[in-house]
């Protein structure tokens, strides 16, 4: 199954337009899907492509609005991303050239929408240039944390400040680049996000002295940043293109200073958002299979092998394909630091026979949205049982009906919305357009899912549902 990309990746809309029906699954599925590039890697690999020492390519990226985001604001700081023809399913692939020396002067303005790696990753990038750049975001990017990014420039010695000059502690502010950044040991607390780390990693071998980041909570000496796993990722893509980084002592990164090589590179499907797909499986007693699944990745949708089978699925990886088949009911458990798989988590534990609890995952409060409120919100506005914790989220057993799930600007609120209709009648999403963040064919992705094999009767896959004991909420 494949799709196509939207004709102009950089206009697609934040959301907007009416509820959306979402597909009740009448049969259990049986479908093979194909999911667009990692956002994660696709928007890493633009960065450290502008950055390069030489032109490089991108095959099979994302084209979402995340993407059309960072390519525009690449864009504005001096490279130049061109696409191109190429094998993908879901767009071109992408050529980058680095801005040369000079180049990308005077003021600029960035629109980072809601994209976390926008407004975090490109601000050390406009410290690198010279002129004063300007970050501002949809209203719901105002809201997200960013204090621990502008702190960091301005330890390094870098003027950031709200555009009217005062202080800035959120979008939208002003950095005045002036080409040169020292660099040094730096000292941060990036409990809100990852991403602060990340943003600092990939623009670190630029710096004249490297940078030695440390994280330091305050809130809590010694706790780890949340997500280690995406700054894992990073720190691996770093050192692909012959950067050092040495990150031996737990919260201490150490990028050595030189050139960051040119690459050509293929990008990864996206795991994480293949996840409502593979959800499908287990909400319709059905199977989903995704070909061309990694046998070694850095992507924190890897994990859905283990909580899906924990979940009662079949799952497994043969020939590049990952299959999952749903079981007679979902399992409910305890699943611990879920990162960006927990609206789907969640989605399928609101659906189990039994009571679930997700820990590690407070720092989705800052996500797109608070997404432990508006799990809980949406959960229980369809007769479910969710309370938030400290730290996570309980979810009991509960009848659900049908309803209006609010999506909150949030691309996984959408989708777990998404998985909720499947088993449950009458569920309609509201602005599933927001799907486009991440995953412009989202709905029509899910619409081809959903559709029988051909040859199947409807005779038959009613009785294949009934067979396998068919959704029961």
């Amino acid at each position: 199954m494949t799709g196509t990309a939207p004709a102009a990746a950089e206009s697609v809309p934040a959301g907007g337009g009416p509820h959306w029906p979402a597909p009740f699954a009448g049969h259990p599925i049986d479908a093979t899907v194909t999911v667009p590039g990692s956002k994660s890697l696709t928007n890493r690999y633009l960065v450290l492509a502008a950055l390069a020492d030489g032109p490089s390519r991108l095959r099979a990226p994302l084209h979402s609005r995340d993407s059309a985001l960072m390519i525009a604001a690449l864009r504005r700081l001096g490279a130049t991303i061109t696409e191109v023809p190429g094998d993908g399913a879901f767009g071109p692939d992408l050529d980058v050239l680095p801005a040369p020396a000079g180049a990308g002067t005077g003021p600029a303005d960035i629109d980072c929408g809601l994209a976390g790696t926008v407004m975090r990753f490109v601000p050390p990038l406009a410290a690198l240039r010279q002129g004063r750049t300007v970050f501002d975001g949809d209203p719901h990017a105002r809201l997200r944390p960013m204090g621990t990014i502008i702190e960091a420039l301005t330890g390094l010695g870098v003027d950031v400040a709200a555009p009217d000059g005062g202080p800035a502690t959120a979008l939208p502010f002003a950095v005045e680049g002036t080409v040169e950044v020292r660099g040094g040991h730096l000292v941060i607390d990036a409990s809100a996000s990852s991403q602060f780390v990340s943003a600092l990693l990939l623009a670190g071998p630029r710096f004249t002295e490297g940078l030695h980041l440390e994280h330091r909570s305050a809130a809590n000496p010694g706790q780890p940043v949340p997500s280690l796993d995406h700054i894992a990722m990073t720190v691996t893509t770093l050192r692909e293109l012959g950067v050092t980084v040495d990150d031996s002592r737990p919260n201490h990164w150490i990028v050595s200073p030189g050139p960051i090589r040119a690459f050509d590179r293929r990008i990864e499907q996206d795991l994480s958002n293949a996840g409502p797909f593979l959800a499908a499986a287990l909400a319709t007693r059905g199977t989903v299979r995704i070909p061309d699944w990694p046998v070694g990745t850095t992507q924190v949708g890897d994990l859905w092998r283990g909580i899906l089978t924990a979940m009662g699925a079949t799952v497994s990886l043969e020939g590049g394909t990952l299959t999952v088949t749903g079981g007679r009911s979902i399992s409910g458990g305890t699943f611990a630091d879920t990162s960006e798989l927990a609206p789907t988590v969640a989605a399928l534990c609101a659906l189990a026979d039994g009571p679930s609890t997700l820990t590690g995952i407070a720092h989705l409060r800052g996500h797109e949205t608070d997404r432990l409120a508006a799990l809980v919100t949406e959960i229980n506005r369809l007769g479910g049982d969710a309370e938030e914790t400290a730290d996570g989220l309980v979810i009991r057993p509960a009848p659900l009906h049908g309803g209006v799930v609010r999506s909150y600007a949030d691309h996984r609120m959408a989708t777990a919305g998404a998985i909720l209709g499947l088993a449950v009648p009458g569920v309609e999403v509201e602005d599933i357009a927001t799907t486009a963040k991440t995953m412009p064919d989202f709905p029509q992705l899910w619409a081809d899912m959903l559709t029988p094999a051909e040859g199947t009767s409807a005779d038959e896959t009613r009785a294949d549902k009934d067979a396998a004991g068919g959704p029961q909420h």
